[in-house]
């Protein structure tokens, strides 16, 4: 413990990062559903912000389509996990959550543009929960924080099943984004991994 911090101070600081975590993770999440809610509203108006494959045009698309989803069943899919690990990557500041999710976008919707079969059109958040389940499931080991491995081993514990989606095994499912997605993950573990401080 550092002069002049009290464990008072320390826990009240840790409330407020959970709280500003929690928000953070649930306004996305709220986000998601209004948009959804909206284009079932307007006769999936949204649904041609998602990434065709190949197409030049469509590289603009890469970001909205992570935000858009082709009906609430496929929403409510990625809801809870999406907020799990948002929240938990949310725990190291929103600058964190921002710059991993980025990086997480657009290398999942460049796979998709690049590998999609085509004549297809894929959007939704699945990618991005699989660049923040492999972000934090590596970011302990780049660090080297053990608290942060304990968490990447519980995450992958919990999730761990969610890595069968990465393979070209199931039909109608963009695997192309899950696959990477997970890769951009491990990529901004990198990017943003903590400097050690010099000895």
């Amino acid at each position: 413990m550092t002069a002049g911090t009290t464990p008072a101070r320390t826990a009240a600081a840790r409330g407020s990062r959970f709280k500003t975590a929690a928000l953070l993770a649930g306004g996305w999440l709220a986000l998601l559903w209004l948009l959804e809610f909206y284009d079932q509203s307007n006769g999936n108006v949204l649904d041609t912000y998602g990434i065709s494959p190949r197409d030049v045009s469509e590289l603009r698309d890469l970001i909205p389509a992570a935000f858009l989803h082709f009906g609430y069943d496929h929403l409510a899919a990625n809801s809870v996990p999406l907020f799990v690990l948002a929240f938990l990557t949310a725990l190291s500041g929103a600058g964190r959550l921002i710059a991993v999710s980025a990086v997480v976008i657009i290398v999942s919707g460049a796979g998709v543009w690049l590998l999609a079969p085509p004549h297809s059109v894929t959007a939704g958040a699945s990618g991005v929960v699989f660049g923040l389940f492999g972000y934090l499931l590596v970011r302990g080991f780049v660090d080297r924080r053990v608290v942060d491995v304990v968490l990447g081993l519980i995450v992958a514990a919990v999730y761990g099943s969610i890595l069968w989606g990465a393979l070209p095994n199931q039909s109608g499912v963009s695997w192309q984004a899950h696959l990477f997605g997970l890769i951009g993950g491990v990529l901004a573990a990198f990017a943003f991994r903590t400097p050690r401080p010099a000895k």
